[in-house]
């Protein structure tokens, strides 16, 4: 693979947060990552030293059964526990943990111990429904306090929960139930979005109506201001409040071994079939916990804000688990970020005076392209450093968001890992490590990344690969484990995972993530990652996104086609056209222009925010597109196809 990007911006953090931060400085990071690879064992036991153990491990890492490896073997412990009973009894319970806001505008602050209380009166709940250690339970909740409830209170008492993002369609969710034999369903009678409510309920009840393996239903009611539609089905059904009402809201938390199964996350496949993650309890709470304090350098006076959803992993990890276990408080919105306009997510970060804030590069992208006025009169004052998740983030949306929300003043701290991962792998330290708009820059802690060719030599522009086991990684996927040697462990002989991302080195030893590397064109026999042509465009002060693929070509074998969002209020016509082209032939050459350029309003999106660049493939080569219906917004891609036929 070659490389066509020359970024050499760099920014050091200030001063004072140096000063300030838990690793501070560059040779802090050197030396705690050096011992992190070389005696690995001793630097994650020290790490595992500050949570709860009932029982301490007999071995830290257990590698005979590679690839499954196992972590902390021989310990119990709880997740729960290490989230909420540990900050109590340290004498924490009165600090707030989630200042929830509705998108309607409802608020709720919640204690560590009011959430304590509420997460053992729902435990209980589900003991009275006869679940039991290991029972799956399939979680289907708008962003409210009681998704980050049922999911600790399936943890406490070993229930394995998969959470199912509120958006997806019926057969999203009954594809999920059926692979993991799901016995409860928990969710709405609906959740706000734009300023209308979804009818979550009935999108559950198609979605389980032939699966026998369901038993009950709960159901949170969110509908009080706008009540929607939300029949009950005899014997299967209950509302959520009724239920917690007359239980003991103390519930001992179940002794968990290492590799008990904690959750399962379903991430697309290219089969078609979505594939179950499994990620177990042990060295995830530990992964959890170190990504969280070292890479948002968490201190106990933070107010946190992650905009991910907890349907994601990033939810899982940098909502739920890692900040908690961290015992510092949080912003948890349940809403758009354009509504009731598009400042909104400014107003919160001013209404809480939020210090740390984590979004998608996709988010940011929209905010360019609502225009800077929706700063005006909001006072961002407060943040002291911002992150990135999601995607490889376009150098100048980094460089608007240094600017415009941090004030050139925060680190940005863009972070590399996958739903497989658990946690952050790749990631600037904010105390240590210099910054480079774009680049996912340096590894974690215990983390050895390489990039390899086919033949898994070392290369300058390549293939991603991890070289050693870490605590966060997935156990497998459930019911297939022969699919999870196939798709992580085949390449390379084995030896390595394989993410599957194109990768490239630069002088530094940085580390630049150059996309999927299904994502990867051949265009007159130069092979390059899509995304640092993407990146082109976005340097023009009108674009505020940009999608390229690839499709036969029959001279160049691939010819590429551009899909560019234009910043609201600014023209898009040929002139516009001519001055990307001409920004592709200075940056990387006349051979990468794409042989159309395609303006719009917007792209089709995941409900996480990645753009789908197979839909924009299948709409340039006329393909049929099939079902779209777990987009955010499925009529862009018909708009896009009808532009695309006329253009």
């Amino acid at each position: 693979m070659e490389s066509v990007s020359h970024e050499h911006r760099k920014f050091s953090p200030n001063a004072d947060f140096v000063k300030n931060a838990h690793i501070s400085g560059e040779e802090a990071y050197r030396k705690l990552y050096e011992k992190s690879l070389q005696d690995p064992e001793a630097f994650w036991a020290e790490a595992a030293d500050e949570l709860h153990w009932f029982k301490k491990w007999d071995t830290v890492l257990d590698d005979s059964e590679a690839p499954f490896f196992k972590w902390f073997e021989g310990s119990r412990t709880n997740l729960s526990y290490n989230c909420l009973d540990r900050h109590v009894a340290e004498g924490r319970g009165d600090k707030v943990a989630i200042h929830w806001e509705g998108e309607p505008g409802d608020a709720r602050d919640i204690s560590y111990a009011q959430l304590l209380r509420e997460v053992c009166r729902f435990a209980n709940v589900l003991k009275t429904k006869g679940i039991k250690k290991g029972d799956r339970i399939a979680i289907y909740l708008p962003m409210v306090p009681e998704l980050a409830v049922a999911v600790l209170a399936c943890a406490r008492i070993g229930a394995v929960h998969s959470v199912v993002f509120a958006g997806f369609s019926a057969d999203s969710i009954r594809d999920r139930v059926l692979d993991s034999e799901t016995c409860m369903v928990i969710t709405g009678d609906g959740g706000y979005r734009r300023g209308k409510m979804l009818e979550l309920k009935k999108i559950v009840d198609e979605g389980v109506a032939d699966c026998g393996c369901v038993k009950d239903v709960i159901v949170v009611k969110r509908g009080e201001e706008h009540p929607v539609d939300c029949p009950m089905q005899a014997g299967r059904d209950s509302w959520y409040h009724e239920l917690v009402a007359d239980v003991s809201d103390e519930c001992p938390a179940e002794e968990m071994e290492a590799e008990d199964l904690l959750f399962l996350l379903y991430t697309s496949g290219t089969t078609g079939k979505p594939k179950g993650i499994m990620h177990t309890t042990a060295g995830y709470q530990v992964y959890s916990y170190l990504t969280s304090k070292y890479v948002f350098d968490l201190k106990p006076d933070d107010i946190y804000w992650c905009t991910a959803d907890v349907g994601w992993i990033t939810g899982h990890t940098y909502i739920v688990y890692g900040i908690l276990q961290n015992g510092v408080t949080q912003v948890m919105y349940e809403g758009a970020p354009n509504h009731p306009d598009e400042g909104r997510f400014w107003e919160i970060v001013d209404k809480y005076k939020v210090t740390i804030f984590y979004t998608a590069p996709t988010a940011i992208r929209a905010f360019m392209k609502w225009g800077d006025h929706w700063l005006d009169g909001k006072d961002l004052s407060s943040l002291r450093l911002l992150g990135t998740v999601g995607e490889a983030i376009n150098p100048e949306a980094w460089m608007w968001y240094h600017k415009m929300i941090g004030g050139e003043c925060c680190p940005i701290v863009d972070t590399w890992w996958q739903t497989e991962t658990g946690g952050h792998m790749l990631t600037p330290l904010p105390g240590a490590t210099p910054t480079k708009p774009g680049c996912a820059t340096v590894p974690f802690f215990g983390v050895e990344p390489a990039i390899l060719n086919d033949e898994g030599e070392e290369v300058p522009a390549g293939i991603l690969a991890i070289k050693k086991p870490w605590p966060g990684m997935l156990r497998g996927i459930y019911g297939d484990p022969q699919r999870f040697k196939d798709t992580y462990w085949s390449k390379w002989g084995g030896r390595y995972y394989f993410p599957g991302d194109g990768a490239r080195r630069d002088e530094d030893g940085y580390i630049w993530i150059l996309g999927r590397v299904d994502d990867v064109v051949n265009v007159s026999g130069h092979r390059i990652g899509t995304a640092e042509l993407e990146s082109v465009f976005v340097e023009h002060p009108d674009v505020a996104e940009s999608a390229v693929v690839g499709i036969p070509h029959d001279i160049k074998g691939t010819g590429l086609i551009a899909f560019v969002t234009v910043i609201e209020g600014r023209a898009h016509d040929d002139h516009l056209r001519k001055e990307l082209v001409g920004m592709i032939d200075k940056s990387i050459g006349k051979f990468a222009r794409p042989d159309r350029i395609l303006f719009s309003s917007d792209l089709p999106k995941t409900r996480s925010g990645k753009i789908m660049r197979r839909l924009l493939r299948d709409i340039a080569e006329g393909k049929e597109l099939g079902n779209t219906t777990t987009l955010a917004d499925p009529s862009v891609v018909e708009t896009l196809q009808k532009q695309y036929s006329e253009a």
